[in-house]
């Protein structure tokens, strides 16, 4: 049997009747969404379910259980938060269009990881540390429901690592500020105050987050399927190979093919769903 989670607070009885004929069950009411057990069908049918109730629906892969995940490993940009960091600091040099679009053409899996973060960071030389602090300060918002999910994580026991291609000086303030238990980025950097327009030492790209996914598994001693990773680029898909469960979270289509959950509609939130389905 297979575990379909419909990410809406509720349904019709005539959306619930029209689920069932596809299907073959009825959903039942969760808190804050509803779920249903029944025979396997195939993302096509999973495809016109969202499509018909204007929601997010997911089935979870088989052996997979909420209530047993003990990690959850999330890329920052645009999942966590809502912005692109280096985006946002290109713009305090006037040169966002241009950044954006190796952004982009890396999240696409055109470029590699390493090569976009190199070109982009050497067009940022010369600014100024200080207006790092002013994208934080003035930019940076978490993403809907991440507060959410990271209070019912604490309250469940639930580890959660901040795995980025971004900036320890952003991962190290939320790690802080939100009490995250691990954190890992790149280092910019710095001369006299001024951004050198290079990376300091490894660049940690796709196989690095991997890496630390694979590393805290082993070192907290969980299974494969306690293990949860969320994500938006191409550069997360490594990373979301080695977990039990991937979600790919407002995510390029290639992600989105690549995963076992999607979510479009909703909020990070939607993850805690999971967790409890």
């Amino acid at each position: 049997m297979q575990t379909t989670v419909f990410h809406t607070p509720q349904l019709s009885e005539a959306q619930c009747d029209w689920v069932q004929s596809e299907i073959g069950a009825v959903p039942q009411q969760g808190d804050g969404y509803l779920t249903c057990r029944h025979a396997p069908v195939d993302g096509s049918t999973l495809d016109g379910l969202r499509e018909q109730l204007a929601c997010d629906v997911n089935s979870l892969p088989p052996g997979f259980v909420g209530s047993e995940v003990r990690l959850i490993v999330t890329d920052m940009d645009s999942t966590l938060i809502a912005i692109e960091c280096i985006d946002e600091i290109a713009d305090m040099l006037d040169l966002k269009p241009q950044v954006s679009a190796i952004t982009e053409s890396a999240m696409r899996g055109e470029i590699d990881f390493p090569t976009s973060l190199t070109k982009r960071v050497a067009l940022l030389k010369g600014l100024p540390v200080s207006d790092l602090q002013r994208v934080y300060d003035e930019r940076l918002r978490l993403n809907p429901g991440a507060e959410t999910l990271l209070a019912y994580l604490k309250q469940s026991g639930v580890k959660l690592a901040l795995v980025s291609g971004g900036f320890t000086f952003f991962t190290d303030k939320l790690k802080q500020r939100l009490d995250l238990d691990y954190t890992l980025s790149n280092v910019l950097g710095v001369e006299k105050g001024y951004l050198t327009g290079k990376v300091e030492g490894d660049i940690v790209g796709a196989q690095a987050k991997a890496d630390l996914l694979v590393e805290l598994t082993q070192e907290l001693g969980l299974r494969r399927d306690q293990v949860i990773a969320v994500g938006d680029g191409a550069n997360d898909l490594t990373m979301m190979a080695e977990a039990g469960l991937s979600v790919a979270y407002h995510a390029k289509p290639a992600v989105q093919a690549a995963t076992h959950v999607q979510l479009n509609v909703s909020g990070l939130d939607a993850v805690v769903h999971l967790l409890k389905a």
